[in-house]
């Protein structure tokens, strides 16, 4: 799938700038590791984009209904499975087994966590987020209490990765997509 075909699908069933911010920000972060691995970024990119497609409009379905989003729009059975594996143990059964699958289950919702970490930042930026300063709203189970820390941990055991290495993979991934997202998010919503 083409990207602004994707980013047109996320948009079609997210009105809200916090689930397209989401989408956007997994999208860069699941691209920056492609590149690290050396595989396809516009493959992982769109799974990254994609992977929260349903959640707006039917947050008691998710996983479910982006199926039928997905199939609808002809994305192959294997994007379809990746995104859905994003959500392993909390509405879907299927497995993350693929690195980026893992990955994906790792990083989606460190994202969130670091997204809440930079808003109380004065800077309001991943450029200046050490790993200490994460470890201590991760320890902190009020902040972000809507972030799972059990699915992180989980992710980074999956990965084979310390938490710390995840952190740091992540807040890099951030980084490296920040610029990018924010431009995007200007063009979007001005």
């Amino acid at each position: 799938m083409e990207r602004k075909i994707a980013l047109e699908l996320l948009r079609k069933y997210n009105k809200e700038p916090f689930h397209i911010l989401h989408g956007l920000t997994v999208e860069g972060v699941m691209r920056y590791f492609a590149k690290e691995y050396g595989e396809n970024e516009d493959y992982w990119g769109t799974i990254g984009l994609l992977h929260d497609v349903d959640f707006e409009q039917y947050p008691e379905e998710h996983c479910k209904k982006c199926i039928d989003i997905l199939k609808e729009n002809n994305l192959p059975e294997d994007m379809i499975n990746s995104i859905c594996s994003h959500a392993y143990g909390l509405c879907s059964d299927i497995k993350p087994e693929k690195q980026m699958e893992k990955i994906l289950f790792a990083t989606d919702e460190l994202t969130g966590l670091i997204g809440a970490t930079i808003k109380m930042r004065p800077s309001k930026s991943t450029k200046d987020l050490e790993v200490s300063s994460l470890k201590k709203k991760f320890k902190d189970k009020k902040f972000a209490a809507g972030c799972s820390r059990d699915v992180i941990t989980q992710g980074a055991e999956m990965l084979g990765w310390s938490l710390e290495e995840l952190f740091e993979k992540t807040i890099l991934a951030m980084r490296n997509c920040e610029d990018t997202v924010n431009k995007e998010m200007n063009e979007l919503f001005e």
